[in-house]
């Protein structure tokens, strides 16, 4: 992903300014993200289902048996109400309950995190990659992995911290149904200020400290993984840098970064879609969740965010690159 064109006989500087380098990273981003953003909701769908256990009610008993003389039963336990089930399930009871534009809500707070986040952490890696190369001092001609490493750490973390309001508004409209108290908010300015009004600058940086874990581990997995495969297909497989490259390289990067995040993933979509006081940190939301629900809740909603993260890396990956050969000639 570094801004060359490689040849098998000479490498082509793809330059461009940081201004233009922010800009055509998050606008890639903001389409890859408006296409694949009904597998997001699903996502966070099935991560918060088993959430909040819905108490079932028993039938009324026959009027001809004895249990009808009793007048005070003994309630049954809450059990638990599974409402989705799978990627295809959950898409089809979300258009069938709510409407398809449900898929899209919380698209305004995801844009602009996009434009804020992706923008920081791809339209920086480069720039933070030189700055720790020339710290490092790693072989120029290798893979150069520690730097890349520690340069998508660096960018992805710095990204969270910038723009976790835009995540915390994005998860509370995709995790609102109709079916209960309808919408928590009218806006996505609203939210904003409902969230700052109720829970103070703390609740619009609810989750941060998962989230910036998540994110900079997703970096890694993502960025990374794709940076470094793109220069081995390239390098020793010989592959032209075009759209088979980058397609190929982007379906690696989505399935190393579901596989290593969704347990974060998970636990920063419930800690930051619930109530005040509900847990005490994010600690003690994933420790709750697996004593209640057991390891496999970490991995609940793999199959969407799988999805949803290998289509959004190709469709992303493939933008940003034609971008780039559009725009960095130019700069």
């Amino acid at each position: 992903m570094s801004f060359q064109r490689r040849t098998s006989e000479k490498t082509t500087e793809l330059t461009a300014s940081v201004p233009v380098k922010l800009l055509t990273a998050g606008s890639a981003a903001c389409f890859a993200d408006f296409i694949t953003f009904p597998l997001d909701t699903a996502k966070v769908r099935l991560q918060i289902q088993g959430e909040q256990p819905v108490r079932t009610v028993a039938m009324a008993p026959a009027l001809n048996t004895s249990a009808s003389l009793k007048l005070n039963p003994t309630p049954l336990p809450a059990t638990q109400h599974v409402q989705y089930r799978g990627l295809v399930g959950t898409l089809t009871t979300i258009t069938r309950q709510e409407g398809f534009r449900t898929l899209y809500n919380g698209l305004s707070a995801g844009l602009q995190r996009q434009l804020c986040f992706c923008s920081i952490r791809l339209g920086l890696y480069d720039t933070v990659k030189t700055f720790y190369g020339s710290l490092l001092k790693e072989n120029e001609a290798g893979l150069q992995i520690g730097t890349r490493i520690l340069a998508g750490l660096t960018t992805g973390g710095a990204a969270v911290m910038i723009a976790q309001p835009t995540d915390v508004v994005k998860v509370r409209f995709q995790a609102a149904t109709r079916s209960s108290t309808g919408r928590r908010y009218a806006s996505t300015l609203e939210a904003y200020r409902t969230i700052h009004r109720e829970e103070g600058v703390r609740g619009l940086w609810k989750g941060a400290v998962p989230n910036v874990g998540r994110n900079a581990i997703v970096n890694v997995a993502e960025i990374v993984c794709y940076d470094v495969v793109k220069d081995c297909l390239l390098l020793y497989a010989h592959m032209p840098n075009d759209i088979r490259c980058h397609f190929s390289a982007a379906v690696v990067a989505g399935l190393a970064a579901t596989i290593v995040a969704s347990p974060v993933d998970v636990v920063k979509t419930r800690y930051m879609n619930s109530p005040r006081g509900q847990y005490r940190g994010a600690l003690d939301c994933a420790i709750r969740m697996g004593a209640k629900e057991g390891v496999a809740a970490f991995y609940k909603g793999f199959v969407p965010s799988f999805a949803r993260l290998v289509s959004w890396n190709i469709v992303m990956w493939i933008s940003y690159e034609q971008l780039k050969l559009a725009i960095f000639n130019r700069s």
